[in-house]
């Protein structure tokens, strides 16, 4: 290595090893006695060609290991990164013309070698920020991203956890904000109690009189069913249409249909006015879950809490357009009431029914007289003749996009909350959108205007831009902490205390009250303790917290390639063609300076439709993408992805880079070939169902135990490929010899890499095996 120039280049002269390269100038060009001129006839896509031939000539051979350029490195590691580099659509390639035509010359191989030399170090870079020098912003464990999953309670809970983090309670003019905008509510509840206070058969005495003492699930269960009703035969008198459209349901020991873990519902209340104790329900017709517990003591998050968040969770992955989920507990004769939003989960004081009627019967009428907007429903998806749209705003005028169906809808609280609609502007319906919402921390970059710089430079195989916006509620961004929670201050909470919260500072230690000294009339004190919150006073917010609050901006993204998922491809041929037309929109949108971050198996699609003008395959979802010269962090606080597909080292904490995502693509086409038996043949929970749960750390090594031997991996997928994708095991462990060389990642940036996975992928689908019927 440390032998001079000359000494290296004599001792492993070029000899014939271009006679390759000057044959296919020759081939395309009669006379090349005349080297500008024979060059000047060719197109941009043949000299492109001819010197990639050119690199990896010289790549080849022996003195390329040996020499050194000039950043220390060898001519060999050098030429793959101009290799990579020349292969894009915007390399200049007049900056290596020289080299071209000293090889085209026969110039000397010390002349030839001088010229490489010089072209690498003209092409380098200039050196990007060290990663240390970037905050990594840390990846969080969600429940959204559960491929091929039996979503069991032990594995789901923990993160479910994770994803609710630090819940408040006790929050002060919760009441009002989210019941205080109610018609008549307070009126009607009013009336309605001092009807139970009064008459021989009189419902409220000091406490509900039939109240079962022990509060077993069962008769509590029995009595609200009577309690309701009476309050709804009370209600519909007032207020007759809505009070008709919705009924309490009570299942503890029946599955809800639509959940993947068969979930049961303990009582809610159901917009099906018809809804008996027996009735078939989906969550999807659930508006308010509610939990009942007959030990008090449960006020606490490792039990109701949990178990509330459960159903809320299910009730947003059913419901395409719920924005939040309010919802209640009861343990004993206790009672709370929740929201759970894309922040996580927040509360109101603690009461005991018993003492407190007024407020207990204000709750119940107010879930079954609230607007879907006050339910949580997103207002600005319109209805009309059963017909859903939004209504945009693009290049100066007005524009309706009509819903035809949903693609996706994520599985979670807290996140972002990805859903997506196959969609269409109206009156075009040949017109082929999608439309994606998402709630993302405002400190990201947004992806709207991010898709909309790189479609227009022209980038190949990413769903192409059409419209963005920030969803507008009522004239305001309908962001959580202005518009959700309308201003409510966390460190107002009971169980605020510097930012981590405590065991509530309530009632709820002292246990039931069953106290029969309260007045048969409501006191007065009770009217001002429990709400009638739009009689209270706001309160007057404490130090606000150290650190900023959390906030999530709710945004919207059409795009105007339409597809989909990879693992549905009609054949292996057809989905490793997909995965090289996904990898190549990688590279095309990093020459557009912009790193994707979230390789994973719903974010690579696939087009088989001829009708459909969109690309063939392609990459979506901007979410996590960053422009990839940026010199600081965002400052969000965390970033979601597939944990199943996120590389080694991006788990480990290094700073993103391509190479991550190119190992990503690896893991994408490996868990295909284990959990899908056929196009879309989802085979469902595998042994690698773990892969969705286990801690950064943990996950890591079960990787890096997979593809540390060739040997170990080629016996491990010949024991879990499936039948239609074992012809692919050869294939895949050629990729895995590239993407892990030696059985490790990569420990530098190697942009060659793309060029060998898309070669490997061609190589594949021209395998006689691959293309036989499965």
């Amino acid at each position: 290595m440390d032998r001079s120039w000359a000494e290296a280049i004599e001792e492993n002269p070029i000899a014939g090893g271009l006679d390759g390269f000057r044959a296919s100038l020759s081939s395309s060009v009669a006379d090349i006695s005349d080297t500008s001129a024979a060059l000047g006839q060719l197109s941009r896509d043949q000299l492109q060609n001819l010197v990639l031939t050119l690199l990896s000539a010289l790549q080849v051979h022996p003195a390329a290991r040996i020499l050194r350029a000039s950043s220390g490195k060898s001519l060999f590691i050098e030429i793959s990164r101009l290799n990579a580099a020349v292969a894009t659509d915007h390399f200049d390639l007049d900056h290596v013309q020289s080299f071209l035509k000293a090889a085209i010359n026969k110039a000397d191989d010390l002349d030839i070698w001088e010229q490489v030399k010089n072209a690498v170090a003209e092409t380098t870079p200039p050196p990007r920020p060290a990663a240390s020098s970037i905050q990594q912003t840390p990846w969080l464990r969600n429940t959204s991203s559960f491929p091929n999953s039996s979503e069991y309670r032990k594995h789901v809970d923990g993160v479910l956890k994770e994803e609710l983090g630090l819940m408040y309670v006790g929050i002060p003019n919760f009441w009002n904000v989210y019941f205080g905008g109610i018609d008549d509510l307070e009126t009607a509840s009013e009336m309605f109690f001092k009807q139970c206070m009064g008459g021989s058969s009189r419902m409220f005495d000091d406490g509900w009189t039939a109240w079962p003492s022990e509060a077993r699930e069962d008769d509590v269960l029995d009595w609200f069913t009577d309690f309701y009703q009476k309050l709804t035969a009370f209600a519909a008198d007032r207020r007759p249409s809505l009070s008709r459209q919705r009924r309490s349901l009570a299942k503890p020991n029946k599955p809800i249909d639509g959940s993947v873990g068969k979930r049961k519902l303990d009582i809610g209340f159901v917009n099906d006015p018809e809804a008996q104790k027996d009735t078939k329900c989906h969550w999807s017709q659930i508006l308010v879950p509610g939990e009942l517990k007959s030990n008090a003591s449960a006020d606490k998050a490792a039990e109701a809490w949990l178990d509330l968040g459960r159903y809320a969770r299910e009730v947003f992955a059913a419901q395409d357009t719920r924005r939040f989920v309010l919802g209640f507990i009861i343990y004993g004769s206790l009672m709370r009431v929740w929201v759970f939003d894309r922040l996580g989960g927040i509360a109101a004081e603690q009461f005991d029914i018993n003492n407190n009627g007024f407020q207990f019967v204000y709750a119940i009428l107010g879930f079954t007289w609230m607007s879907e907007e006050q339910l949580g429903f997103d207002p600005t998806i319109q209805k009309v003749n059963d017909e859903r749209f939004i209504q945009i705003e693009r290049k100066g005028s007005k524009q309706r996009v009509i819903i035809d169906d949903v693609v996706l809808r994520g599985r979670c609280i807290a996140g972002r909350a990805t859903t997506c609609w196959r969609a269409h502007p109206e009156g075009h319906p040949e017109t082929r959108l999608v439309i994606k919402d998402s709630w993302q921390y405002p400190e990201r970059d947004e992806e709207g205007e991010m898709l909309c710089e790189v479609t227009d430079k022209g980038i190949i195989n990413v769903a192409r831009y059409y419209h963005h916006e920030t969803v507008q509620i009522r004239g305001a961004d309908g962001d959580i902490r202005h518009n959700v929670r309308r201003g409510l201050d966390m460190a107002t909470a009971s169980n605020y205390r510097q930012g981590r919260p405590q065991q509530p500072r309530e009632m709820a230690s002292e246990g039931p009250r069953n106290s029969r000294t309260t007045s048969r009339k409501r006191p007065s004190s009770q009217t001002d303790s429990t709400l009638p919150p739009s009689k209270r006073s706001c309160s007057t917010s404490p130090t606000e917290a150290a650190s900023t609050p959390l906030n999530r901006v709710h945004r919207r993204v059409i795009v105007k390639d339409y597809g989909k998922p990879i693992y549905e491809a009609a054949s292996r041929q057809a989905l490793l063609t997909a995965f090289e037309g996904c990898i190549e929109g990688h590279r095309s949108l990093r020459d557009a300076g912009v790193l994707h971050r979230d390789i994973s198996i719903n974010n690579l699609m696939i087009n088989e439709d001829r009708d459909n003008p969109s690309w063939p395959s392609f990459l979506i979802d901007l979410d996590l993408a960053i422009r990839e010269d940026r010199d600081h962090a965002s400052g969000a606080k965390g970033k979601t992805g597939t944990r199943a597909f996120i590389a080694i080292g991006a788990l480990l904490g290094e700073q993103h880079s391509f190479m991550h995502d190119l190992e990503s693509f690896f893991w994408v086409l490996f868990w295909i070939c284990i959990h899908y038996d056929g196009p879309g043949g989802d085979v469902g929970p595998t042994e690698f169902e773990g892969w969705n749960y286990e801690s950064d750390d943990k996950l890591a090594d079960l990787k890096k135990g997979q593809v540390s031997d060739g040997e170990d991996f080629t016996q491990r997928a010949e024991k879990y490929f499936t039948p239609f994708y074992r012809p692919l095991i050869p294939w895949v462990n050629r990729l895995r010899r590239e993407v892990f060389p030696n059985g490790e990642r990569w420990k530098r940036a190697e942009p060659n890499l793309y060029y060998l996975m898309t070669s490997i992928l061609r190589d594949a689908r021209e395998d006689a095996e691959v293309l036989a019927d499965a």
